[in-house]
């Protein structure tokens, strides 16, 4: 269930650019080849607000899995498949997006999924890949809303085009930095070693903190700092084994302090990278060749996360809380400059913007 339609701009249209990379032609996770991404919205108003996001790589299966890594900033949270994620470096479903209290649904219905495609008749065992976000404050999360149908859906219905952003799939009912976020996705083509590779980030943005953008701070009205997550999926085409992905998936995780990020105590924040190159199809990339390519996924997390704020609208959920949108306006308002304020961040203004 994608769309390019959205109501509001992304942070290009604006006239924010992150960083020197060039993006893909979408500027989304599914600029990298063979890598496709559904949504399932689950929705009955006022109080439900959540969903599911399918990340699929083709041809993945038991048997057939791509080289990943994965990082964890802060685990207070849930990656179901884990574990076995980073002792065998190996991704051998799609990966999944939910609600925290709907994610063992999730992994069950992706197993059931699995388990029927062409190729996994004999399959005895395999490992679902499910991540989540708590959407509790706008959703009834107690309810469990998402099921095997809603999963199955995101999946069937993956597509290689334009990635809905916002109030979408997994992103629903998330919130951060005090403001509505949701899904957002952004995408980058460095050159590394000499050869030109697409890299995109998806996130699931539910995390605390004070925004940072543009040299300054803005404060919104969603709860407090103390509390929320981010899911990160990197997907990449570059030629990279597990030790190495999992250093992409580190800088994802880094590429959020650049938005504001708090990182608090009960943050569950989560990256998984894979790359769509099979092991032996092409020259490997080496360590000092990467710098270029780890720019790239910090760009391009960062640009997803505003992206993620920028295209979700204001949501009143659960027990009539309130979430505001992003303002264009604010985020626009005053002089680009951080000098003095202690902020960091690769976006700034295009000139004539």
């Amino acid at each position: 269930m994608n769309s390019a339609a959205t109501p509001r701009p992304r942070t290009r249209d604006l006239g924010i650019v992150v960083g020197p990379t060039p993006t893909g032609p979408l500027n989304a996770l599914t600029d990298v080849p063979g890598v496709r991404v559904g949504h399932t919205t689950v929705r009955t108003r006022p109080d439900v607000h959540s969903g599911v996001t399918a990340v699929v790589p083709d041809g993945v299966r038991p048997g057939a899995a791509v080289p990943a890594g994965v990082f964890v900033g802060n685990g207070y949270g849930k990656l179901v498949g884990s574990t076995q994620l980073a002792e065998l470096g190996e991704l051998e479903t799609p990966v999944l997006l939910t609600s925290t209290l709907s994610a063992f649904r999730v992994a069950d219905a992706l197993v059931g999924w699995v388990l029927e495609q062409p190729g996994c008749e004999d399959v005895l065992s395999l490992n679902p890949v499910v991540g989540e976000c708590n959407d509790g404050y706008l959703s009834d999360i107690r309810s469990r809303p998402v099921g095997e149908e809603h999963v199955r859906a995101a999946l069937d219905g993956a597509s290689d085009g334009s990635v809905a952003e916002g109030c979408v799939g997994a992103g629903t009912g998330t919130v951060a930095l005090g403001f509505k976020a949701g899904i957002g996705t952004s995408s980058r083509t460095p050159d590394v070693g000499g050869r030109r590779f697409t890299v995109g980030a998806l996130v699931q943005a539910n995390f605390g903190g004070t925004l940072r953008v543009l040299g300054r701070a803005l404060d919104g009205g969603g709860p407090a700092s103390e509390t929320g997550s981010c899911m990160i999926v990197v997907a990449t085409d570059a030629p990279l084994d597990a030790r190495r992905l999992t250093r992409v998936a580190r800088r994802a995780v880094f590429a959020l302090a650049r938005t504001g990020a708090a990182y608090s105590h009960g943050s569950g924040d989560y990256a998984v990278a894979f790359t769509t190159t099979r092991p032996g199809t092409a020259p490997p990339l080496a360590d000092a060749d990467l710098s270029p390519l780890f720019e790239a996924v910090l760009d391009a997390v960062e640009e997803a996360v505003l992206n993620s704020l920028l295209a979700a609208t204001t949501t009143t959920g659960y027990a009539g809380r309130t979430v505001p949108a992003l303002p264009v306006d604010r985020l626009l308002a005053g002089p680009a400059t951080s000098e003095g304020q202690g902020l960091s961040s690769g976006a700034s203004r295009r000139r004539g913007a």
